[in-house]
Formats: C-alpha cells, sequence, structure tokens
C-alpha cells in the first residue's frame, strides 16, 4: 500500500498531521527524520513536520537528507518549511515580528497547493524564526503581512513549504490544502477509519494476554470511553474502573460519574474519596509543574492503596489509562519535542511502567475530536460522549497558586504593551501572577496583560495576537469583564476554602451555559481563580475556547448582556474582578497551569 510519510521534529502538531491525512482517506506513517527512508516505492510523498527547534542550532534533530532524494513530493510545514530551505541552499533567520495566531494569506492562484482556496485565506501561525533568502529554484507563492515567504515552491522538483500548519483546524483552508498536497502525490485514498474500532479491541486483546485491567476512570470523555472499550474488548469480568476523587472535583461531579456510570449498565466500578492525600501532598506548592507532577503520583499511590485493599496480583493486571495525543505531546513525550506541561498520565513513575510494558492505553494515538467519534461508534449517549472536556487534575490546575513573591513584569515591557492597547483605546496593565502558554513549539510561563476598556471583540482579539507577538513578557491577553480597582499579588494555596469557592464559581458558569443555550457552542469553559484580588476578594477568569482536537483553540466571544448576567452572579459569590481570556492557543494553552 502507497502511503505518506510524516516526519516528526518534535512538533505540537506532528502526529495531527498524520491523523488529517488518515481523515482524507490515506495512511500515513510517523518516522523520526534521523532514519533513513526505504527506497522500495512504498512512500508517495513526505511531510516535514515544525518543531520547537532552530534550524540553525548546534541541538537541532537529526535528519537524513535522503528524504529529500526519494523523487517524490516533499512538503514542509513550520520548521519543515525552514529545513527545505536551508537544506536547498537558502537562509533561515530569527525573525524581527514572531507570529503566533491567525494571519490572513495571500497567495498566488497558479500553486496547485492552492486549488479551489479562496482568497484570501486565514491560516494559523506558531513561528519567531523566519525564510530571509530564498533557495535555488523556489519562488513566493504565499505572504501575509509579516511574512513575506509564507509559502514556497519549487515546481520542478514538487517541493512546497509553508510558514503556517495547515494541519490545524484553526487553518480554515488547511486540509483543503493537505488535499491538494495528497492530489499533487497521486496516491490512492483507500484508507478506511471505520473499522478502527475492531483494530482497537483487537490490539487490546493482544496486550493483555490474558491478563485483566485497571482502568482510574475520572468521568471526562477520555477515560469513560476508554472505559467502554475495555468493557466490550476484555469484557466486564476482567476490567476493574476507580473513581478516585481528589477534592479538585467540580461541584458534586463525584457523584455524577457514579449515577451516569450505573445508568449505562458500568457495575465494575468503584469509587475512593482521597481528598485528604492530595491536600497533604499539595501543601504549600506553588509551581505547576511540580503540581502537575504531584497530582499524578499521588494518584498512583492512592490506586496501589486501593488494589492492595482488594488484594489484586499485580501479576494478573496491567494498569489501564485514558491517554490520548495530546498529553503525550504537550508532555514532551516524543524524541524531538518539548515540555509544555506534564500531565498527570505522563509522570516519572508511568513512564517507567510504559517501558516494563504494564501500562495499556488503547487511545493513546487519537485526539479528542476521534475519541469522540470512537465513543459514539460504541454507542455511548451523547451527554457523555459530548460533555466539555476536563483536566485529569480537575480544579488543581485551575486554582492557581503563589508565595509571598510576586512577578512584576519589565517597565519597557509594560510599555510598549501599554502603547499598543492605548492606540485601540484600551488601558493595560500586568497581572502580578504568570501563566503557561506555548510559543514555537515551546512552553512559556510569562505574565497575563489585562486591558480595561469597551466591549468590543474584534479589537480585542486583534490587541491579544499582537500584543505577545510584540511583546515576549506577555503571554495571555484578557479583559476586565466586571469590577473595578488596581491588581494586588496575594499568597495563595491548595486550600479547601479555596477550592470551594472555584467550585461554586465554576458551577455557576456550567449553570449559566446551560440556561442561556450556549453549552453546545463551547468546546470547554475552564474558570481559573488567581492569587490576585481586586477590593480583597480573588479575581476569576473565564476560558471559554472554540476548538476540535486540543492542539489549537480560538477564544469564543460571548454576547454583551448575557456575559453581563454572568459576572453579577460571580461578584455575588465572591469574585473580586472577572476577567476574560482573549487569546487563541497558540500562545496560551487551553488550562492557565
Amino acid at each position: 500500500m502507497s502511503k505518506i510519510a510524516v516526519l516528526d521534529f518534535g512538533g505540537q502538531y506532528a502526529h495531527l498531521i498524520a491523523t488529517r491525512l488518515r481523515g482524507l482517506g490515506v495512511y500515513s506513517e510517523i518516522h523520526l527524520p534521523g532514519s533513513a527512508p526505504a527506497r522500495d516505492g512504498r512512500f508517495a510523498g513526505v511531510i516535514f513536520s515544525g518543531g520547537p527547534s532552530s534550524v540553525y542550532a548546534e541541538d537541532r534533530p537529526d535528519f537524513d537528507t535522503a528524504w529529500l532524494e526519494l523523487d517524490v513530493p516533499v512538503l514542509g510545514l513550520c520548521y519543515g518549511h525552514h529545513l527545505m530551505t536551508q537544506s536547498q541552499g537558502g537562509t533561515v533567520e530569527r525573525g524581527k515580528v514572531h507570529e503566533f495566531g491567525p494571519a490572513e494569506l495571500e497567495y498566488d492562484k497558479n500553486c496547485p497547493l492552492f486549488k479551489g482556496i479562496p482568497h484570501p485565506s486565514r491560516v494559523w501561525m506558531s513561528h519567531g524564526d523566519e525564510v530571509t533568502n530564498l533557495a535555488p529554484g523556489f519562488k513566493a507563492v504565499g505572504w501575509t503581512k509579516d511574512c513575506q515567504y509564507a509559502a514556497l515552491e519549487n515546481a520542478a522538483k514538487k517541493f512546497y513549504s509553508l510558514q503556517f500548519h495547515p494541519e490545524v483546524v484553526h487553518s480554515v483552508d488547511g486540509e483543503a490544502m493537505l488535499s491538494n498536497f495528497l492530489d499533487i502525490t497521486g496516491i490512492a485514498r483507500d484508507w478506511n477509519m471505520g473499522s478502527y474500532a475492531p483494530i482497537l479491541m483487537e490490539t487490546i486483546r493482544k496486550t493483555a494476554e490474558g491478563r485483566k485491567v485497571f482502568l482510574l476512570v475520572s468521568g471526562g470523555v477520555d477515560s469513560t470511553v476508554a472505559f467502554a472499550l475495555l468493557n466490550k474488548a476484555l469484557g466486564p469480568d476482567r476490567v476493574l474502573g476507580l473513581h478516585i476523587d481528589n477534592g479538585m472535583m467540580r461541584l458534586r461531579e463525584s457523584e455524577a460519574v457514579m449515577d451516569y456510570m450505573a445508568r449505562e449498565g458500568f457495575d465494575n466500578l468503584r469509587v475512593v474519596d482521597a481528598t485528604a492525600d492530595f491536600l497533604s501532598a499539595l501543601e504549600g506548592m506553588t509551581e505547576p509543574e511540580k503540581k502537575r507532577k504531584c497530582i499524578g503520583q499521588v494518584f498512583l499511590d492512592v490506586k496501589d492503596v486501593e488494589t492492595a485493599k482488594l488484594g489484586l496480583n499485580p501479576d494478573e493486571w496491567l494498569l489501564a489509562q485514558g491517554t490520548i495525543y495530546p498529553d503525550t505531546i504537550e508532555s514532551g513525550g516524543t524524541k524531538n519535542s518539548e515540555v509544555i506541561k506534564t500531565h498527570h498520565n505522563r509522570v516519572d513513575a508511568i513512564l517507567e511502567l510504559i517501558e516494563k510494558g504494564l501500562i495499556i492505553e488503547p487511545l493513546a494515538e487519537l485526539y479528542k475530536d476521534e475519541v469522540r467519534a470512537l465513543g459514539e461508534e460504541l454507542g455511548l449517549p451523547k451527554e457523555l460522549v459530548w460533555r466539555h472536556p476536563f483536566p485529569g487534575p480537575g480544579l488543581g490546575v485551575r486554582l492557581l497558586c503563589q508565595g509571598a513573591t510576586a512577578p512584576e513584569a519589565p517597565t519597557e515591557s509594560v510599555t510598549k504593551a501599554s502603547e499598543l492597547a492605548g492606540a485601540a483605546g484600551y488601558s493595560a496593565s500586568a497581572l502580578p501572577v504568570k501563566s503557561v502558554g506555548v510559543q514555537g513549539d515551546g512552553r512559556t510561563y510569562a505574565q497575563p496583560l489585562c486591558l480595561d476598556g469597551k466591549l468590543d471583540w474584534t479589537v480585542l482579539e486583534k490587541l491579544a495576537v499582537e500584543i505577545p507577538n510584540q511583546v515576549r513578557a506577555f503571554n495571555r491577553v484578557v479583559w476586565r469583564a466586571a469590577g473595578v480597582g488596581p491588581f494586588v499579588a496575594v499568597e495563595g494555596y491548595m486550600t479547601r476554602d479555596r477550592l470551594d469557592l472555584l467550585r461554586s464559581l465554576d458551577a455557576a458558569v456550567t449553570d449559566w451555559m446551560i440556561a442561556e443555550n450556549v453549552y453546545d457552542k463551547i468546546w470547554q469553559m475552564p474558570v481559573a481563580l488567581l492569587p490576585v484580588a481586586c477590593g480583597g476578594k480573588e479575581v476569576v477568569v473565564l476560558r471559554p475556547v472554540e476548538s476540535r482536537e486540543a492542539m489549537t483553540a480560538t477564544f469564543w466571544p460571548a454576547d454583551e448582556a448575557a456575559l453581563g448576567r454572568l459576572c453579577t452572579r460571580l461578584l455575588e459569590l465572591g469574585a473580586g474582578s472577572v476577567l476574560y481570556d482573549c487569546t487563541h492557543k497558540p500562545p496560551g494553552t487551553i488550562e492557565w497551569e
């Protein structure tokens, strides 16, 4: 069977390329770029992924140039765009302007890569380097306001490269561009995803090899689908689920999980309240990565205690997880990728179990949209499959913590950001707290910038793109939707009182989404509580986003009147100010930690 080779340079979206090709009916394989390619005609084309490195850096990923000598069409994306240019004799340098988020692509309509594409086309950027001199035989076939070489073509060699990411859903016509590349390769579209569930179940049976499987079930989409798949593949007598209440669940979440699992006939699920264990372990902890790793380890510790109580023989059991691919890539789980944030299912103890072959992860190659499609194929009800995603660490990554020392943004950065905001009619102030972001396939940990002024989503979106692109000290832009007064940093830790406040605020947001009939219009709406006060009360952040697979996201603009009703309720519950996150991903991750 002919296939497409995707070379993984460690980019956040490398595996997503293969998923998009699957959706277009073509089989693809991920390869390390330093490996030698087979020369037996099995590859109809090659795609170079993005990556966090610079092509001129000493520690750049290994690359075997034989991949460019297969006499097949090649498409380079972001880092791959730079690599193709440099390897063919062009020049790549650090860019004067960094692009993160949406951009308008103008292009040469004669280039076959853009056949049938509307002009201009909105594309998704995430880069700090840029092509400054073209390689011989190449010409520019696409450009944006800040990037003169956004798309390149060498028609004689059928080499193409794009500075942006067509594989992400927020490149509006990106899938059509990938489809056009497949047409250029001439590959047959004979890969059928309809039989994927039986393939997964057969893999589960082979991996389990007669053993039983123990799964931690959070009640979220991923673990629920994994639990259903395991039950169907192995039978409920070989599967045991454990739901651990870590004290960081939503209001009455654990009770709801058990209720709907029982309604769906899953009677092989147990529940344990381990709130005290988690809060004790997290006491005084503030750094996001340490918090995430601690939560992941305590999950395992509680699991060990419970399996010991049940008298389970470890030689007869495998641990299963509902890990999906974004968990792996954001945790730095591929050869050339960077750690953005360590997911609870990718802590060191889990990695050791994986090395020993003691973990089974049936969804590990899938993205959220594919997991949902699989859930529907398994017959799970809509309310389970289409629940808003909720992180495994729960509110633990939405309750930001901070000690006595708060960050202070450089004066020149605040001045520059204030100038950009002021030109659009807004005042700006740096929030005295840090949040996690992702820029150029790498992790950032920087301060958010808060804007005060009238509600104009178009202008706010523009500033949320422009400011992080030009001022590296800020990786998010938020707008103050309610509340007044200066922001004051306060000490804040993982405590029952703060969690209870966040729980009540989060529940009010969920009630609002349902009452306003917008729950199904928003992909996810995290609510974060900051160790920052206004008028002596802590500040809450609303983070509604639209996404498909969580690798990219756009903020969701709420109706002004409906938002006003929500803000009134949140202030009544004890919020000092209500902030609205207007940042796309990139440069901001969906969660603040």
